[in-house]
């Protein structure tokens, strides 16, 4: 099992100070986003992508929703910016000894639905394990 309660600090960690561990900055759900992703042309029902066929542990609490497997801990919040509602999406590598951020999302508006974030949270999470992949062969070879 998990440890919640370092999963939990981990989480204190990364969103007291985001920009020292996202020195790349929050990605914004934008078009210019979505057409990265290819996301702008929508099928329904959407096509399964069986690469990122996962399940997660599911714990809520009143300011987050946290997604915890073996592969990855994703904090989803929701927030208020001058009124105006957000999300917030961090994710990070589940390794052993801690979790590791790895992305940041932000999404308001039109692109503030949960359709929305979460495709583009399963692109995130498939471009994170396609780069892990490959840094594994690379590190492998050296």
């Amino acid at each position: 099992m998990h440890d919640l309660s370092s999963i939990e600090e981990y989480f204190k960690k990364y969103s007291k100070s985001l920009y020292y561990w996202i020195p790349e900055g929050i990605y914004t759900v934008n078009i210019s986003l979505l057409q990265r992703f290819n996301l702008l042309h929508f099928q329904f029902p959407p096509e399964p992508d069986p690469v990122l066929t996962r399940q997660f542990y599911i714990l809520e609490s009143p300011e987050k929703i946290t997604l915890i497997n073996d592969d990855f801990v994703i904090w989803i919040m929701p927030d208020k910016i001058d009124q105006i509602p957000v999300t917030y999406a961090l994710i990070a590598i589940n390794h052993e000894d801690q979790p590791r951020l790895e992305v940041a999302f932000i999404a308001s508006g039109v692109y503030n639905t949960s359709h929305v974030v979460l495709r583009v949270l399963d692109k995130f999470l498939l471009e994170i394990q396609e780069n892990e992949k490959l840094l594994d062969k690379l590190s492998f070879s050296a």
